[in-house]
């Protein structure tokens, strides 16, 4: 079967990453966006980290440009943007698609895995967010409307 860990993306730094090297820690997976109304979750996203990152937990960002152009940065500002206004810790990877012909193969994985509302196979907006166990299988599929802080329990549940 795949999970998660089977895959790879590039980070913003262009370092092509293979996502096998998080397996034993639960993950946040979020497609992420500079200038969206959803935006302030950048604080809730690095709280959790802060939270749980020594016990085996990780955010993994990943910026999208797909909802209403909320995302026009490069690598590099959207890295800037992350640091100076939330200091991220987390890995921020490179911009992606999460949706159509051109989706990342992950963000089609996460999707297949744990479909939306209605049993819809699209993302809808920035900050979905995808639960992620120790072996890399997708637990469950968050809104982009759910705050980051209301996901800690399931987390700690997780660890």
């Amino acid at each position: 079967m795949t999970t998660v860990l089977d895959f790879s993306a590039a980070r913003a730094n262009g370092e092509d990453t293979a996502l096998s090297e998080f397996g034993g820690k639960v993950l946040l997976i979020v497609n992420t966006a500079s200038k969206c109304g959803f935006t302030p979750q950048y604080e809730g996203l690095e709280s959790l980290q802060k939270s749980f990152g020594d016990r085996g937990f990780s955010v993994l960002a990943f910026p999208c440009n797909q909802f209403g152009g909320q995302e026009p940065g490069n690598e590099e500002e959207i890295q800037s943007f992350c640091d100076l206004n939330y200091q991220t810790s987390f890995p921020l990877f490179s911009k992606i698609e999460v949706n159509g012909a051109a989706s990342h193969p992950l963000f089609a994985h996460l999707k297949e895995q744990a479909p939306g509302v209605l049993g819809s196979k699209r993302i809808k907006w920035n900050f979905t967010k995808f639960l992620i166990n120790q072996q890399g299988e997708v637990v469950k599929r968050y809104a982009p409307s759910t705050k980051p802080e209301a996901i800690a329990s399931d987390i700690e549940a997780l660890l």
